[in-house]
């Protein structure tokens, strides 16, 4: 088997791909007036489905977090400490929500949290120490 992409299970389709295309940067695949959409990011498949076409697909229903929540974590990797801060607080400026400010962890790396509009945590971290 061969990782294809990930993705995750949305309330809010307008607003969850305006916050990943226009404040992270994915880049759209295909259209976007449909109820899953495709976006890319660094070579990565990342998919937003709606929460109602996945349940009326599987014919089950699915129980969702609210509010901020620790299912799982997107990771961006950004170019030095430097960038971490700087990416930090032009997301936050963009309306991503501050979970976790630039910290500088024990084991050298500088790492932030942000949740986006329906609370899942996207990490943006780096282990380079100067600017590259």
């Amino acid at each position: 088997m061969k990782l294809d992409g990930f993705g995750i299970f949305v309330k809010d389709m307008a607003e969850m791909i305006c916050f990943y295309r226009d404040v992270l940067g994915f880049e759209i695949k295909g259209s976007e007036d449909t109820s899953n959409v495709y976006l890319e990011k660094d070579g990565t498949l990342f998919l937003l489905y709606g929460r109602q076409d996945l349940e009326k697909l599987t014919a089950h229903g699915f129980g969702y977090a609210q509010g901020i929540n620790g299912h799982f974590e997107i990771a961006l990797n950004v170019g030095s400490f430097d960038a971490v801060d700087r990416t930090f607080a032009e997301i936050t400026a963009k309306g991503g929500q501050p979970v976790m400010p630039p910290t500088t962890e024990p084991w050298g790396q500088r790492t932030s949290y942000i949740a986006d509009p329906e609370g899942n945590l996207i990490e943006i971290g780096s282990f380079v120490k100067g600017e590259v």
